[in-house]
């Protein structure tokens, strides 16, 4: 490897270190586009894996079916990479168009959710081959400090909830993303110099290409692609170094998050907080005292709560968290409050505290009644 090519493989076994992402007993799965954030991913991935910092390694390419050709040009690309550097490869289709319509979703939201998805069963399949405990399991997105920074300023504009501008976790759940210390323009130069040596296998596509291009991620129609192409260069005009002082800036906001965070599990490990009959799936119960905690840590409450209910990978309307909260007053439950949130959630009060439940439980309780 080049010092280059080096110190980009050092920076991802540094953050990996550093944020327990990984370690050499652990399978990861590399969620892989053909971009050049994934590939660079994926020649990071086999160089820490010939040094033994991580277990075994795979590759999944999920197909949008979005993009006719070109998308089938992607899942060559991706297929040829993992043979390249002796990676088992994932490979599906989903017509994630479809799948949205019938779900009244966008289809971004929808392809994210689908891409999860395979991840997670083709995760599974890896460890029982590897017998290694799905505990170990670990699911890696190629997400740099460029994205991060996308998402603050999105999250800006829009607003968010909880948490919300540490912009990213390093590690949520099984699921980290060992390159985002990186920049876009790091890996790119990465992967180039890593064509440049004899020593390190590289492909390119029927174009001679050392990466996928997207096209539709130059459109500003949508709302990243505009911030990445009309904000973001923008700040980096008025200062260089825009995404190193921004990415500082989130990463101490998110030692002050893991603060508040802590005291807010500290909440739900007391009586608080109760499931319904034991099961997140089921259903919250927050008790009268609940109404008494300080507003910041009952917003991460219930932030958590309703992740616990919907799946981490979902995402939670901060609007969805102030409608709970609503059903307190003065700090006590609003007794005949009723309401819906995130499509499926009822939320109602009574003496006993404030229910937050699937909307066919709520109905059913209020059919026995």
């Amino acid at each position: 490897m080049t010092k280059r090519t080096g110190h980009i493989v050092d920076a991802a076994r540094k953050t990996a270190q550093t944020r327990d992402l990984f370690g050499p007993d652990s399978a990861c799965l590399l969620m892989v586009s053909g971009g050049s954030d994934s590939t660079a991913l994926a020649y990071v991935m086999h160089e820490l894996r010939r040094s033994g910092d991580v277990g075994p390694v795979a590759l999944l390419h999920v197909n949008h079916l979005l993009r006719g050709k070109d998308a089938e040009g992607d899942a060559e690309f991706c297929r040829q990479l993992a043979e390249a550097l002796s990676f088992p490869f994932f490979c599906c289709e989903v017509d994630v168009a479809r799948e949205a319509q019938l779900a009244h979703e966008n289809v971004e939201a929808q392809g994210r959710r689908e891409r999860y998805q395979a991840a997670k069963e083709a995760l599974s399949s890896v460890c029982m081959h590897e017998a290694v405990p799905l505990s170990e399991g670990r699911i890696l997105t190629a997400h740099t400090a460029d994205d991060r920074v996308e998402s603050f300023y999105m999250r800006s504009i829009v607003g968010t909830g909880p948490g919300g501008f540490r912009s990213m976790l390093y590690k949520n759940g099984n699921v980290v993303r060992p390159l985002l210390d990186c920049t876009r323009a790091d890996l790119r130069s990465f992967i180039r110099e890593r064509a440049e040596a004899e020593d390190a296998p590289v492909i390119r596509d029927e174009r001679g290409s050392l990466w996928r291009e997207d096209a539709t991620n130059a459109h500003t129609d949508r709302f990243r692609a505009y911030v990445r192409q009309s904000i973001v260069p923008k700040t980096r005009e008025w200062d260089v170094r825009a995404t190193d002082n921004l990415v500082r800036s989130m990463n101490l906001i998110a030692d002050e998050d893991d603060m508040l965070d802590a005291l807010a599990d500290d909440v739900l490990n007391h009586d608080a907080i109760l499931l319904i009959e034991g099961t997140p799936e089921r259903g919250w119960l927050l008790e009268p005292a609940f109404g008494h905690q300080p507003r910041p840590l009952q917003r991460r409450c219930v932030h958590k709560v309703l992740k616990a209910m919907l799946g981490p990978e979902e995402r939670i309307d901060a609007r969805s968290v102030e409608r709970v909260l609503e059903a307190f007053a003065g700090g006590s439950p609003v007794s005949g409050h009723v309401d819906n949130i995130q499509g499926n959630i009822a939320v109602s009060a009574n003496k006993t505290g404030v229910r937050i439940e699937p909307m066919s439980e709520f109905r059913a309780r209020r059919k026995k009644v």
